[in-house]
């Protein structure tokens, strides 16, 4: 049955900026509203199949952009959308869609036209751009102060990270991808791991000042879980400063956060930016579901953590949006509400405040 656009949101455009498995559902749930929807993708991944890959044949890893593409497929439940994840447990633990991808790139020329036929194989109903095309390596230094090189060793770090950034430091943006940004009205970063798969777009230059140029809302989906170390221990609100830190500064409207049973939510932002309620007296729970282990907890957010937040500019949406089947994901349906409401509101208040400023 063909999906019927809601009327409020037809014509729109956004891009998902991340990788990961978290971009992959950002990239349902708009789908899911008819939205006309593109993926910006970091390049910095150095582990698995991808790291493997990138290392043998010196181009940039194809995993995330792969994850992204199946998101887009015209239908999820094809076999040749099922075969692109198909892993070879024999061969490297590679998967079809990367290798695909690393042949299209030999015989098509470029990575960019594998990622073309790729979307045209799948039927894909949107686009997917890496935001560079160069070969950029991860680098980053803990809160206690230690020097960490690649996203991999990052991923894995004992202590969360403080700062991130990209070897060599100028790397050539995507330009499709930036043109994608500033044609944007929603720009979704993550959900995902927050300094391996979202903030290394930010650092690509162009990319912030894409984001600038743009009118769109800006929102960033925290993560449920604290499953890694580069996040190991950090609260909601040090989320959001991180990105705050890595370019995202007055550019940052909207924080999607989940709560079971929240005890205080946002108002209904199609109506206006102002309806928020901001009641600090307000606790909301911080019990953790029962999957949760002491290897994953979910991230920390309270009243004081909310208003700490609010005090920096980004508006705060607070929602149940936990998929019952799977406890550290977003679920898409619950996800799709909350961004079909940010798409019908108006523009970037954090921009409007910006110009007022100028």
């Amino acid at each position: 049955m063909e999906k019927v656009v809601s009327a409020s949101v037809e014509g729109m455009k956004a891009v998902v900026i991340g990788g990961g498995t978290g971009a992959p559902i950002s990239i349902k749930a708009l789908l899911e509203l008819g939205v006309d929807t593109s993926a910006v993708v970091a390049m910095a991944d150095d582990g698995g199949s991808s790291g493997l890959l990138r290392e043998r044949t010196g181009t940039v890893p194809p995993g995330d952009i792969r994850k992204c593409l199946v998101a887009m497929a015209k239908d999820p439940d094809a076999a040749l959308t099922r075969a692109f994840g198909f892993r070879f447990d024999y061969l490297y633990n590679h998967t079809l869609g990367n290798l695909i991808l690393m042949a299209l790139a030999n015989t098509a020329g470029t990575f960019a036209e594998a990622i073309h036929a790729c979307e045209r194989m799948l039927e894909a109903r949107g686009h997917v751009y890496p935001s560079t095309l160069e070969s950029v390596v991860l680098s980053g230094t803990t809160r206690d102060n230690r020097h960490l090189s690649g996203q991999k060793n990052i991923c894995s770090s004992v202590t969360a990270m403080d700062k991130v950034f990209l070897t060599p430091d100028q790397p050539r943006a995507y330009e499709p991808a930036l043109a994608a940004i500033e044609d944007a009205d929603l720009i979704v970063l993550g959900p995902g791991s927050l300094f391996t798969s979202i903030i290394p777009n930010l650092l690509v230059p162009g990319v912030t000042d894409a984001i600038h140029a743009s009118s769109a809302h800006s929102v960033f989906l925290c993560s449920l879980a604290d499953m890694q170390g580069e996040t190991w221990g950090m609260d909601v609100a040090e989320h959001v400063e991180a990105l705050l830190d890595h370019g995202m500064r007055d550019l940052l409207d909207i924080v999607v956060v989940h709560q079971r049973n929240p005890a205080f939510r946002a108002g209904n932002v199609t109506a206006s930016f102002a309806a928020i309620d901001t009641d600090t007296s307000a606790k909301p729970s911080d019990d953790p579901p029962a999957v949760f282990t002491e290897s994953i907890r979910p991230v920390s957010f309270n009243a004081n953590l909310a208003a700490r937040i609010e005090s920096q500019g980004p508006m705060l949406v607070v929602r149940d949006l936990v998929d019952p089947v799977r406890p550290t994901w977003h679920d898409v349906k619950a996800l799709s509400e909350v961004l079909e409401g940010v798409l019908s509101a108006c523009h970037s208040p954090q921009k409007s405040k910006m110009s007022s400023r100028a």
